[in-house]
């Protein structure tokens, strides 16, 4: 699927889509977001998308996972914002999953939700506040010196490995919402960073939770600890 394909405005979005609810998962307008889906009523969802607009509405669940590791419950809770994403990539294994991507397109106010009858859940999207996500962002609009600073010294911090040479060379926008969706912040960081007004927050909120990482060592890839 090219990216040509893709929506170009908010009137192209379905007002009806199912979503995803995914902790600590963030998909951010542009970004790409690899999914391995197994559970069968994902896997239903995957399948009627494919048939359909393909458009996925990625939500945080306000609920924790349970002590078995599943996903949340039908019917939990969950934010009242998300990011709607259309399938780009879709592969099926020998053993019945489904891998994709995403590429985010817009964000959405989750509404009513639709009692459609399917395992998955439906909302209404309602995008009018979020018209402004389909356009690319121009540079300029973040201190990029600030950011790579930042982030050598939290990749540094944390052993985690980069490439420098394609992170200086994408644009801010991709650059900003990449790294948002990337690293281990919180759940709650995640959905702060999605709910952000604009990107110059965005980036800025960004920003402030790599250098306060720095500082305290609370956001920490698992398994990492800190120096």
């Amino acid at each position: 699927m090219h990216e040509s394909q893709c929506p170009g405005s908010i009137e192209e979005l379905s007002s009806t889509i199912p979503i995803f609810p995914l902790t600590g998962v963030l998909l951010l307008p542009r970004g790409l977001l690899p999914l391995n889906i197994f559970e069968p009523r994902y896997l239903a969802m995957t399948r009627a998308a494919l048939d359909g607009s393909k458009l996925i509405g990625m939500v945080q669940p306000t609920e924790p996972y349970g002590r078995d590791g599943q996903s949340p419950k039908t019917g939990a809770g969950v934010y009242t914002v998300g990011c709607v994403g259309k399938i780009v990539s879709a592969t099926e294994t020998d053993d019945g999953r489904i891998l994709l991507t995403l590429k985010g397109l817009c964000r959405f106010q989750v509404g009513r939700e639709v009692e459609a009858g399917t395992p998955y859940r439906q909302v209404e999207a309602n995008y009018s506040d979020y018209a402004g996500d389909m356009t690319v962002v121009p540079d300029g609009l973040c201190d990029r010196d600030r950011l790579i600073y930042a982030l050598r010294g939290y990749c540094a911090r944390h052993n985690l490995p980069a490439d420098w040479d394609s992170i200086t060379a994408v644009n801010d926008d991709m650059l900003v919402h990449s790294l948002a969706m990337i690293c281990p912040f919180s759940a709650g960081e995640k959905q702060a960073l999605l709910e952000a007004p604009d990107f110059k927050s965005r980036a800025a909120m960004l920003i402030s939770l790599l250098e306060m990482a720095l500082l305290d060592g609370s956001t920490l890839p698992r398994g990492a600890k800190p120096n």
